[in-house]
């Protein structure tokens, strides 16, 4: 039996996973981490990503956080996402018309709309098509 850790991932809305993981593949700001058991103690920022679990057993879950947190403590990793989704429960179409939506304000300079807010809204839905393309990948679709 392969060694694991407890992993919980949670939103401001609710809990989407708490228990037992072999691996957990998240996005960090400063790049992609893998946490294992027995990683070293760690506290990063997330950036709009997938968080891929591999659940004790083989079975892997997908999850899109739109940021967060992600902490590593001895035997436990939690990740603290401001807004999380499984990657089943999410809308494509929605998120296409979020990436053009997001697109078209970054170009309109005369937009209400920030540069800064367009640019962030554009990351959220280019990471949630991510997650559901990697979830269609994974399901052989």
């Amino acid at each position: 039996m392969a060694m694991t850790l407890h992993c919980n991932i949670v939103s401001a809305e609710k809990k989407l996973f708490d228990g037992r993981a072999e691996i957990l593949v998240a996005s960090g700001v400063q790049g992609e981490l893998g946490i294992l058991p027995g990683h070293a103690p760690l506290l990063t920022e997330l950036k709009p990503g997938t968080v891929k679990v591999k659940k004790q057993g083989g079975e892997e879950e997908l999850i899109y956080v739109s940021s967060g947190f992600l902490e590593v403590q001895p035997g436990t990793v939690t990740v603290l996402a401001d807004s999380a989704e499984r990657a089943d429960n999410l809308d494509e179409a929605a998120a296409k018309e979020a990436i053009e939506a997001a697109q078209r304000a970054m170009a309109d300079q005369g937009a209400e709309m920030e540069y800064a807010q367009a640019a962030s809204m554009l990351a959220q839905a280019s990471a949630q098509l991510q997650t559901i393309q990697q979830l269609r990948k994974k399901l052989g679709k």
